[in-house]
C-alpha cells in the first residue's frame, strides 16, 4: 500500500513545478518569502509537498511573483491545486485500486501503454474484466467481480470526455492469441479492440505480432502519461501495488522503448485487419 505520509505523486507534481518556475525566475527561497511575505519555511513546505493542500490563492500568489503569465500553464496549474486533495470515484474502490493510477490517468493528456500478456484496461470489455478477474483466484465472490467490472467501466468513462486523452496502445500477440481459448470473451474482447481502432477517434491501437520475434518489450507492461502541466510518469504495473517513475532518464527510456514497439507492431490497419479474422473465428 501506498505510504500515506509520502505526498501524492499529482501533489509532487505541482510542487516541483512552482521550485522550477521560482529557479527560472532566478529567485530563492528567501526572495519569494519575501515578494509574498510569508515565511521561508510556508514557501519551502509548499515545494516539498510538507504541506498538504496549498490553495488556488497561494499558488496564484506564487506564478504572480515568478511572472508566469502563460494563462493555459497557470490554469492547468490551478487545476492541479483543486484537485489535488479532492476525492474521485475511485476512493470507492480503494480496494480495487490500491495506488494513485486512476488519479494521475484521469489528468493524463496522453496515454501510452504496452502490454504483453492482457489487454489495457482502458480497453477491456466487461466480459474479459470477469475471466481476468476470476483466473487471479484472488476474487470469487460474484459481489466482489461486478465491483471490479464497475471500476473498470468508471476508468474507461475518460475516453468518452470532451478533454479525454489520446490513448496509444501497443498489445503483443499473445495477450490477444490466448482468447481463443474463451471464444465468446474473445469475440466480443477482439472486436471491441477492433472497433475502437477503426473509430480512430482519440484511439490508436496496434499489434506486435509473433513474427516480430524476441524484443525489447518482453521485459514487461508499463503505461507513459503526459500530461498539461507537468512533467510525464511512467507506471509499472505491480502484484499488489504500482511503481511510478518521475525521473526525465527513466521517462526517456520509456518512451524510446514505446516508439520501438510501435515500430515492430503492425500498423492500424494491418492490426484491424489481424483482429477482424481473429473475432471472425469459430
Amino acid at each position: 500500500m501506498p505510504d500515506p505520509s509520502r505526498p501524492s505523486v499529482r501533489r509532487r507534481r505541482l510542487s516541483e513545478e512552482l521550485r522550477r518556475y521560482r529557479i527560472a525566475a532566478g529567485m530563492t527561497l528567501d526572495d519569494a518569502a519575501a515578494a509574498t511575505e510569508w515565511s521561508v519555511g510556508k514557501v519551502s513546505n509548499i515545494e516539498t509537498g510538507v504541506r498538504l493542500r496549498p490553495s488556488v490563492v497561494e499558488v496564484r500568489a506564487l506564478l504572480d511573483v515568478y511572472e508566469v503569465t502563460d494563462e493555459q500553464r497557470r490554469q492547468a496549474l490551478f487545476a492541479i491545486t483543486r484537485q489535488a486533495g479532492k476525492k474521485g470515484w475511485w476512493t470507492k474502490y480503494s480496494d480495487v485500486f490500491p495506488d494513485e493510477f486512476p488519479v494521475l490517468e484521469s489528468d493524463a493528456t496522453a496515454i501510452s501503454t504496452y502490454e504483453p500478456m492482457i489487454i489495457p484496461g482502458l480497453l477491456q470489455t466487461p466480459g474479459y474484466v470477469e475471466l481476468l478477474t476470476r483466473s487471479g483466484n484472488l476474487v470469487r465472490d460474484p459481489v466482489d467481480i461486478l465491483r471490479v467490472v464497475d471500476a473498470r467501466r468508471r476508468r474507461q468513462e475518460i475516453l468518452a470526455r470532451t478533454d479525454g486523452p489520446d490513448l496509444w496502445a501497443v498489445i503483443d500477440a499473445g495477450a490477444v492469441e490466448r482468447l481463443r481459448a474463451v471464444p465468446e470473451v474473445c469475440r466480443e474482447q477482439v472486436s471491441h479492440l477492433a472497433d475502437v481502432a477503426d473509430n480512430g477517434d482519440g484511439v490508436t491501437v496496434q499489434v506486435v505480432p509473433f513474427s516480430a520475434g524476441i524484443h525489447a518489450g518482453a521485459k514487461g507492461s508499463f503505461v507513459l502519461m503526459d500530461f498539461a502541466a507537468a512533467d510525464p510518469v511512467v507506471y509499472l504495473e505491480m502484484d499488489q501495488d504500482g511503481l511510478f517513475l518521475e525521473e526525465a532518464d527513466e521517462v526517456t527510456r520509456y518512451r524510446n522503448l514505446f516508439n520501438h514497439l510501435v515500430s515492430r507492431a503492425l500498423n492500424v490497419d494491418e492490426s484491424v485487419a489481424y483482429l477482424r479474422e481473429i473475432a471472425k473465428a469459430p
